[in-house]
């Protein structure tokens, strides 16, 4: 007897209940992989396998809402995101201060630690970047991972891997910008949080896209930014930034026309990051 009865399960992504299946090969598929064919839906397996009409096996290359491919690992990048941050982090625990001091988000500043000026202003624009995969304590490590983890795990899919990775990266320079623009420039700033809160941004977008329950959703996203402006010793900026970026890089991913797809995305895209760059050189002119 089966000990959950219900609805069938997807066979890709067991976790999910569907009453679809597969015009072809009649197995369960979850709306993730349903793939619109002339009768109603084919899995991505049939799909990739070929149509049938007589045109090449890719001509049906299945798709993720936002028209990216649809992956056998739909959790790649978030992989690779994570391994990047316990790198880093094991780093930190070997090199010490020093290493952090090399890394870290400061505007425009003198460090005791490397007996020089240094900051995002004085040149070192890596560190917009460098920071945000940059952590000292393991609890600030620990609560990254996990929102990477669980929130990259439901965007990413989402999305497909190149846009997904054009989000992270967006999102953690777009909190960077902000931390930079705003805060003192001597105040030091780093951590994946940027990065977690523009997937929360994006979590956002993809469940009113999705017309889901907004409620649990919005519960999350006033708790988070609850903990930002309360706990001391949080740059509030980056989460902002990340947050904002976020929701807005996937807005135009996710509601961008069909006929203008790539144009429309790759150009939103590229608006974000000229408005970051625009910031960053106002904010260096102003400090130097």
């Amino acid at each position: 007897m089966d000990p959950h009865p219900g609805l069938p399960r997807c066979y890709r992504h067991p976790e999910a209940e569907t009453g679809i299946r597969c015009a072809r090969c009649d197995r369960p598929i979850c709306h993730r992989c349903m793939i619109s064919a002339s009768v109603g839906f084919q899995c991505p397996d049939c799909v990739r396998g070929g149509s049938g009409t007589g045109h090449a096996a890719d001509a049906n290359q299945p798709r993720t809402l936002a028209g990216g491919k649809v992956a056998a690992d739909d959790r790649l990048v978030t992989k690779i995101l994570i391994g990047i941050n316990l790198v880093v982090y094991l780093l930190v625990l070997v090199l010490g201060d020093r290493f952090v001091d090399e890394l870290v988000l400061i505007g425009y500043a003198f460090s005791p630690g490397l007996g020089e000026v240094v900051g995002v202003a004085d040149g070192e624009w890596y560190r917009l970047l460098s920071s945000t995969v940059l952590h000292q304590e393991v609890w600030h490590i620990l609560f990254n991972v996990l929102g990477l983890w669980v929130i990259g795990g439901i965007v990413e899919p989402e999305l497909g891997r190149i846009r997904y990775a054009a989000l992270c990266l967006l999102s953690g320079l777009s909190g960077s910008v902000l931390a930079y623009l705003v805060a003192e420039p001597n105040q030091p700033s780093l951590g994946a949080s940027g990065v977690v809160f523009g997937l929360i941004g994006a979590w956002v977008v993809l469940a009113r896209r999705r017309r889901h329950d907004m409620r649990p959703v919005v519960l999350f996203v006033a708790l988070s930014l609850l903990m930002t402006f309360t706990r001391p010793g949080i740059s509030w900026e980056a989460h902002v930034g990340g947050l904002v970026a976020g929701a807005l890089v996937t807005y135009a991913l996710v509601h961008a026309p069909r006929t203008r797809r790539d144009l429309v995305q790759y150009g939103a895209c590229g608006l974000v990051l000229l408005i970051d760059l625009g910031m960053v050189f106002a904010r260096s002119a102003a400090l130097t």
